[in-house]
């Protein structure tokens, strides 16, 4: 199968910038969110939409930022 509807986006969440990658495989859209700055992966889903793949995507990765804690440098 082929990969189509390919998008990336960059946004902040939590305080941490965020890069949000989705797109379509046959009929399921899939997205990933990652950490900009070391590149780990966040959180990754599917959906029936591009909205609610990204939004559960978002949900998820807001959730995981949101406990992690930060130390002053």
């Amino acid at each position: 199968m082929k990969t189509e509807e390919y998008s990336e986006r960059k946004l902040e969440l939590e305080g941490w910038p965020l890069n949000l990658t989705t797109y379509r495989i046959g009929a399921t859209f899939h997205c990933h969110a990652d950490n900009v700055s070391p590149g780990a992966n966040i959180a990754r889903t599917t959906g029936a939409s591009r909205e609610e793949a990204e939004n559960k995507a978002l949900d998820r990765a807001k959730e995981y930022l949101s406990r992690t804690k930060r130390h002053a440098v």
